[in-house]
């Protein structure tokens, strides 16, 4: 007997796993994409994050940057490096979930669907582009609006709200991380969306604008190698600080994990801070890009 698209979405056998102090959600992207259907056939709220080797890195130092993410109700792991250590700590992610192919999966939803899918971020030509795209590669779909990510922290509630009236059933948040998460959580009930996911630069890769690795790069976690020789100048010094980062973060999460004690890792965590106050403290205009 098959699994039903409910079940899928109510049952969480595989729970999530801390990788570095940071939860992830133990999830397939099949097991994703139920949960969004569901929550679309019901009208309730989904909201998606995604964390990378970069994101986990940031999000020790950054206390915005970590409780925009925490605020999603998914976070799942958008790099084979998480899947990597997740194996080492013996409960294995079922598969890295890229928040890109996340994006087109939900696509392909809406076209089978005919959705209502709302598109926020990029700028004005590029996000222009990924709406001819959209139209073109999915026909089904609804295009329920469209705007651009540059707009001042005074005009959110307008934006908020011109995506509610849209009665979009899936929003994609192309604006660099923690705008776009706090963004999601502080008009979540203005914008009445079921599915809510930050897609971050994946705008450029639609639109054609930049490229994406090949698969076997992907596969091998190379990625970030494949951005990295497209910008050298801008991404060395990233990728070089966090990539190290990470790998003494593993190091120590995993010896914490197979001496069974408290991670030290997830105790260094930054402080608190209120996340209304925050929230209000971010850049009011970013490229969209994540």
């Amino acid at each position: 007997m098959g699994t039903s698209i409910e079940s899928m979405a109510q049952v969480s056998p595989n729970g999530s796993i801390e990788l570095c102090g940071v939860r992830v959600h133990r999830l397939s992207m099949q097991q994703v994409l139920a949960r969004a259907e569901n929550a679309i056939r019901h009208r309730r709220p989904l909201a998606i994050s995604v964390v990378n080797v970069a994101k986990l890195v940031n999000m020790r130092s950054d206390a915005i940057l970590r409780e925009s993410v925490e605020s999603g109700d998914l976070i799942l792991a958008d790099g084979m490096p998480l899947v990597w250590l997740s194996r080492l700590k013996r409960r294995p992610l079922p598969e890295r979930v890229a928040g890109i192919d996340l994006m087109f999966e939900l696509l392909r939803l809406a076209d089978r669907q005919r959705l209502r899918v709302y598109f926020l971020g990029a700028e004005r030509d590029t996000l222009r582009r990924v709406v001819d795209v959209a139209r073109h590669d999915y026909p089904n779909l609804v295009v329920a609006g469209f705007r651009d990510g540059y707009f001042r922290e005074d005009q959110e509630e307008e934006v908020a709200r011109a995506i509610g009236v849209s009665a979009a059933d899936i929003l994609f948040v192309a604006i660099s991380s923690p705008k776009k998460e706090l963004f999601i959580c502080r008009w979540g009930s203005v914008l009445r969306v079921p599915v809510c996911h930050g897609v971050g630069g994946s705008f450029d890769v639609m639109a054609g604008k930049t490229r994406r690795a090949p698969r076997w790069m992907q596969g091998l976690g190379l990625e970030w190698f494949y951005r990295l020789m497209q910008e050298p100048r801008r991404l060395w010094k990233r990728y070089l600080v966090t990539n190290v980062e990470f790998a003494t973060l593993a190091c120590l999460d995993l010896l914490c994990s197979l001496r069974k004690r408290p991670s030290i890792v997830a105790s260094q965590q930054p402080s608190h801070v209120t996340f209304a106050a925050s929230a209000s403290a971010m850049p009011t205009r970013q490229a969209a890009r994540d």
